[in-house]
């Protein structure tokens, strides 16, 4: 009798780990496939009066963000507002963007979340919301244990169970926290581990990134458009840029001009996105850039509390930066 239950349980054991084995294979199978490169905005979350989301003033921008060639669009990052939406929103909002985003175009979709099982399940829910990719960011709430240890276990949890491929997300502005560079790469050989969005701005570094993981065909995203440019010098294959909900088509042009090799042509329209950028990202930040997508004829509108709308004179130094390098 114990030898029949041995072996039943040694066949109920094989079968969820070939079932986990063949899950794996299938997302893998996917990471190797996805391609990056290109431009994506991480598209701005609009509310109504009373805060709720206001999914056909979503529904409206997605409309117009068709006509200007991004690779696809980061739904749920910093500028969705992400760490103000509940977990139903957050999902409801990727659904409702995949049910809208052209054929051929990718959607990656923020699921980062404090605690690894939280992270999980929520990955779990964006890919069956439609989305191709996730894009987590580091956990950060006890950024003083967050050591490479903890992360790479964090992230290497996560891309085993995911059914779709993970990009990491290094966002110290906000998380007071940069992912380590030896977790980085050790990370890139993770087969499910498809790339990083760096939006530290360290130059060095990102080339740094290129260097070490080129080996397991790791795909770096510059996470600014302030220094766009100087990452695909260095082997960035694109973007992720709050910028491109305002200026996405200079956005797109400036990459071609990249990807061509035309760098002095390149050289003189990064030079006068600097200002704009830092405009509405570490100067003035989500407030600025909603404002700004409203002066472009996207909706923006308020953001969720407790953010507060910008003052007369954040608004006056905003549109200064836009004007005075020929944007409005």
């Amino acid at each position: 009798m114990q030898c029949v239950r041995a072996w039943r349980s040694l066949n109920s054991l094989c079968r969820v780990a070939h079932h986990r084995a063949w899950k794996r294979s299938q997302s893998h199978a996917a990471a190797a496939r996805l391609d990056l490169s290109g431009i994506y905005p991480p598209i701005a979350t609009p509310f109504t009066a009373k805060e709720d989301v206001d999914y056909q003033k979503l529904e409206e921008n997605l409309q117009k963000y068709a006509k200007i060639p991004f690779k696809g669009l980061v739904v749920q990052g910093s500028n969705g507002e992400y760490p103000y939406l509940t977990v139903e929103e957050r999902v409801e909002v990727v659904r409702m963007v995949k049910q809208s985003l052209p054929a051929g175009r990718l959607l990656i979709a923020g699921s980062g979340c404090e605690s690894t099982r939280a992270t999980i399940q929520l990955t779990q829910k964006m890919a069956a919301a439609g989305a191709d990719a996730v894009l987590v960011v580091t956990p950060c709430f006890y950024k003083g244990k967050m050591d490479s240890r903890a992360l790479i276990h964090h992230f290497t949890k996560l891309a085993d169970s995911s059914p779709v491929p993970v990009v990491l997300y290094s966002v110290p502005a906000n998380t007071g926290l940069e992912l380590p560079l030896d977790a980085v790469v050790e990370l890139s050989q993770h087969p499910n581990i498809l790339g990083v969005k760096d939006s530290g701005g360290d130059i060095t570094r990102i080339g740094l990134i290129v260097h070490k993981t080129k080996a397991w065909d790791f795909q770096v995203l510059a996470g600014s458009a302030g220094f766009l440019m100087a990452a695909y010098c260095v082997g960035a294959v694109g973007g992720v840029c709050a910028l491109a909900n305002v200026l996405g088509q200079e956005l797109c042009e400036l990459e071609r001009l990249c990807v061509s090799g035309r760098w002095e042509e390149a050289r003189v329209l990064q030079q006068r996105l600097i200002e704009p950028n830092a405009a509405v990202t570490r100067k003035l930040g989500v407030p600025a850039l909603k404002q700004a997508m409203e002066w472009f004829g996207f909706h923006g509108g308020s953001c969720r509390s407790p953010l507060q709308p910008l003052t007369e004179a954040e608004s006056q130094q905003l549109r200064r930066d836009f004007s005075s390098n020929g944007w409005l």
